[in-house]
């Protein structure tokens, strides 16, 4: 859900082109090999074979093509937990279980810790004092999350669905950023499932 604080992007030059698109996708691809941190043109359109003047070209400015990188990993993760709500569960279980393990399962895999670094990084950035084209990241994906929480709690009255869900996912990251650093990933898979049987 976009944040109100978050300003209009500005208009793309030639949104439709497939090259746009093509180099989108290899931007997007070189932001998880190397993060955002020190983004230089230069760099990134020799690693995506075009030149920085026409990276300016297709995306406005660099502030431009980061808003664009952010919004790609945004989709990426939107199109997972869009099937997640449509997935099945036996009648008998507990909806809320499955759907916190799924999303463990997805953002701890280990082809994805690129994204989950260059998450973080954005995360933090985007709720520093000036935030620039990070503004609202932050809040977008915790609500991205907890939206689908929630709606995994359809017997639980709607305050105390909105508590659990953001109990969990503060816990989910949390653990995710352990993850980051120690890599073991099978135990902290357990400790969230057993935090959520336990009634958070």
């Amino acid at each position: 859900m976009p944040s109100r604080n978050t300003p209009p992007p500005a208009a793309p030059t030639d949104a439709g082109s497939p090259r746009r698109a093509e180099l989108l996708a290899s931007a997007y691809a070189y932001a998880i090999e190397h993060g955002l941190a020190d983004l230089s043109l230069r760099p990134l359109a020799a690693a995506t074979g075009t030149s920085p003047r026409v990276l300016l070209y297709l995306f406005g400015s660099k502030d431009g093509l980061v808003r664009e990188i952010l919004a790609r990993g945004r989709q990426e993760q939107l199109a997972f937990v869009h099937r997640l709500a449509a997935e099945p569960v036996e009648p008998s279980a507990d909806r809320y279980p499955h759907v916190v393990d799924r999303l463990w399962q997805w953002a701890s895999a280990p082809r994805r810790r690129g994204l989950i670094r260059l998450f973080f990084e954005a995360y933090t950035r985007s709720v520093a004092p000036e935030p620039g084209p990070w503004r609202g990241y932050a809040e977008q994906s915790i609500q991205d999350i907890v939206d689908v929480l929630v709606a995994a709690q359809p017997d639980v009255p709607p305050e105390r669905a909105v508590a659990r869900a953001t109990q969990t996912l503060a816990l989910l990251r949390g653990l995710l950023l352990h993850l980051l650093a120690r890599g073991d990933r099978q135990q902290l898979g357990r400790l969230l499932r057993d935090a959520v049987r336990a009634g958070l």
